[in-house]
């Protein structure tokens, strides 16, 4: 009799399987092209709630279950302000897909409304940025994960040319420059948009 599998079990083997060629091999490509994970790593996969980052943290759970490198995972969820039917939907999705967060709350959403106007958008990611550092930092972490994918990467490097007149675009892994001993990781660098 076949065994029954939960249904996160079914979305873990799916990736693996039904996904190699799309998801899992771009995905193993860029942890090993890019050198993004290393013995002894504290990673924090800063999860959004949307499906990149839901994706990213599955990823990371599957490599680190068949990785012969050790290291940590921690599943990090910033509350910036989300209402409540938001916060309740990433945990009810991270309860389905077996995944483990530690969940914190700031002040991002409002600060950034009142400083910014009618633009909040780039002090706000500023700010995510530097809560999760720190938040990662104080677990422990060298490590935070973003679920950017190569799509993302693509369309900043146009915008920058289009908007900014520069060439600039992500980097697959950036040591932190205001938080010491800390580094970014983009594990998804190598996975498109369309097939996430």
């Amino acid at each position: 009799m076949p065994k029954i599998l939960e249904r996160y079990q079914e979305i873990e083997r799916s990736i693996i399987t039904t996904y190699r060629k799309t998801l899992w091999s771009p995905f193993a490509l860029a942890i090993k092209k890019y050198r993004l994970i290393e013995a002894g790593d504290k990673i924090a996969v800063c999860i959004s709630g949307g499906k990149d980052s839901m994706l990213l943290a599955k990823l990371m759970q599957e490599l680190q279950r068949h990785s012969e490198v050790p290291f940590e995972l921690v599943f990090l969820v910033m509350d910036p302000g989300y209402n409540e039917a938001n916060r309740k939907r990433i945990e009810d999705n991270a309860r389905l897909l077996n995944v483990p967060i530690t969940v914190f709350e700031s002040d991002v959403f409002a600060v950034s409304d009142a400083i910014s106007g009618e633009s909040p958008c780039y002090l706000c990611a500023r700010m995510r940025r530097g809560h999760l550092y720190s938040k990662a930092k104080e677990l422990g972490c060298n490590k935070i994960a973003l679920g950017h994918h190569k799509s993302d990467v693509l369309e900043t490097t146009v915008m920058g040319m289009l908007y900014g007149g520069q060439i600039q675009g992500m980097l697959p892994r950036i040591k932190s420059t205001n938080f010491d001993g800390m580094e970014l990781i983009r594990p998804m660098f190598c996975v498109l948009e369309e097939d996430i």
